[in-house]
């Protein structure tokens, strides 16, 4: 990575992540494949911040730091779940009577729906929506109940939208000023191809995006946004002196239709942790193939996803080995559950112990639904002597119908993003020595009864001059 850059990152401080971090360079110029090629973990002039607290997706924001939370996620399950529901004799004996209630409120809702269409505008008789429209998806549809739902079955599904809504979530995705001056830049660099167009914001949040896109010169903005957080966007584009210039859209893009045939660009932030989980690629795709004109533009346009390995050991034990022994009672069935989930955090710099591997990539114009789920196989080239405890993986995403082009990063040998990265410990590290190789296959799925959540396969191999051949497969699940 460019020195100036390093230069800049924060030290870390233990586990802690310091609190006095900088902000990221916004607009990383270099495309991240030029600045991965020297990836041979002898960059120490800097080293990411170290927030290691637990899963990073439930930090919160702190005015003037570098976001500690991770966008997107769902709140803790407690928060969620009904009180009747918690435990039980109590849980059993509300099962009927949620069973029943649940019943009655989706009636209600139906018939409500189409009330509060009417009150707001709806959709006219042609299928058209006006200035602004309530989604054809009820809330109770659309929003997950925790009171129907098992607390052992409940997935983030059950909690997507209704975490969305919430303005915390968009206070950390805002603070991420990696992330939201690259689609600040790329929206300004763009201005040739926006201004006097129709744009599309795909899960447009709390509008920032529509709104430098109306600066950039483009003639209208259909803003889609399914979650709650709608009705305080709608006071922000009022606040602002877009009433006229942004029409706002409440549902979900797959249940609504827009008053224009086709647009000229569609925009979105829509990754997840690991690029995919949680993420909105989906729907992009649906909107693309149904409103993109040919020859449109696309913001991202490119997304690459990356791993690599790294030494945490002491985290590992921390994590996991806890479980052997909790207050001199054995919890270890619970150790094996909690390494099968991936870890939302960031992978410290100076961990790293081997070159990064790309192991798939995304053409926005082409990708379809089919290729989100792949099995790749990758090769770790070793950079030192030392423990391989896990695997780390982070992405990319590119601005390329610019000049330069500018890329966004999650990479962890650059500055933190509320993304951070996944981290997948191994089952047995392996001992390993520089230049030696790791190689393998991760396998990615969307999980069967939750598209948003994902399922990985990691399988590996490595011959090592300390333990000899050594292989193994790990399954994980990215909730």
């Amino acid at each position: 990575l460019p020195s100036e850059r390093m230069a800049d990152a924060p030290k870390r401080a233990g586990r802690g992540r310091d609190k006095s971090a900088g902000a990221a360079d916004a607009a990383a110029q270099l495309p991240p494949q030029d600045a991965m090629s020297d990836a041979n973990g002898d960059a120490s002039s800097g080293t990411a911040a170290g927030g290691r607290r637990g899963r990073g997706r439930q930090r919160e924001p702190e005015a003037g730091a570098q976001p500690a939370a991770v966008a997107g996620a769902a709140p803790p399950a407690e928060q969620q779940e009904d009180k009747t529901t918690r435990s039980g004799k109590g849980a059993a004996a509300a099962k009927p009577a949620v069973a029943a209630a649940a019943g009655d409120q989706q009636k209600k809702q139906k018939g409500g729906a189409k009330a509060a269409a009417q009150a707001e505008g709806g959709v006219n008789e042609k299928g058209a929506v006006n200035d602004t429209v309530t989604s054809r998806v009820s809330m109770g549809d659309t929003v997950g109940r925790m009171s129907t739902v098992n607390i052992e079955e409940a997935t983030a599904k059950d909690l997507y939208f209704d975490s969305y809504a919430h303005h915390n979530i968009h206070a950390t995705m805002i603070k991420d000023q990696s992330r939201t001056q690259t689609y600040r830049e790329a929206i300004s660099r763009a201005s040739d191809q926006i201004k006097g167009k129709i744009v599309l914001d795909v899960g447009c949040g709390t509008g920032m995006f529509s709104m430098w896109a109306i600066q950039a010169g483009a003639k209208h903005v259909y803003a889609v946004e399914c979650s709650a957080i709608y009705s305080k966007t709608k006071e922000i584009f009022k606040a602002n002196g877009h009433e006229t210039d942004i029409t706002l859209i409440h549902g979900r893009l797959e249940d609504i239709t827009l008053p224009v045939d086709k647009v000229d660009v569609i925009m979105s932030e829509w990754m997840g942790f690991g690029l995919l989980h949680q993420s909105m690629l989906d729907t992009v795709i649906v909107a693309r193939d149904k409103y993109l004109k040919p020859g449109g533009l696309m913001l991202p346009d490119k997304a690459t996803l990356w791993m690599c390995g790294i030494e945490d050991a002491t985290y590992k034990e921390e994590k996991l080995e806890y479980w052997n022994d909790v207050y001199g009672f054995d919890m270890s069935c619970v150790r094996e559950k909690a390494r099968c989930e991936p870890l939302v955090d960031i992978a410290p710099h100076d961990a790293i112990c081997t070159k990064d591997c790309q192991i798939s990539s995304f053409d926005m114009y082409t990708v379809t639904k089919e290729q989100l789920d792949f099995e790749a196989p990758f090769r770790l080239v070793v950079t030192r002597n030392d423990y391989l405890t896990a695997w780390v993986v982070f992405f990319d995403v590119g601005f390329t119908a610019m000049h330069p082009p500018l890329w966004l990063s999650t990479s962890p040998r650059t500055h933190p993003t509320h993304w951070c990265q996944a981290i997948f410990y191994v089952g047995e590290q392996l001992a390993v020595a520089q230049n030696e190789v790791v190689s393998g296959t991760i396998a990615l799925k969307a999980n069967g009864r939750n598209k948003r959540d994902l399922d990985f396969t990691i399988s590996y191999k490595h011959k090592g001059k300390a333990d000899g051949a050594r292989s193994g497969s790990d399954d994980f699940q990215m909730r």
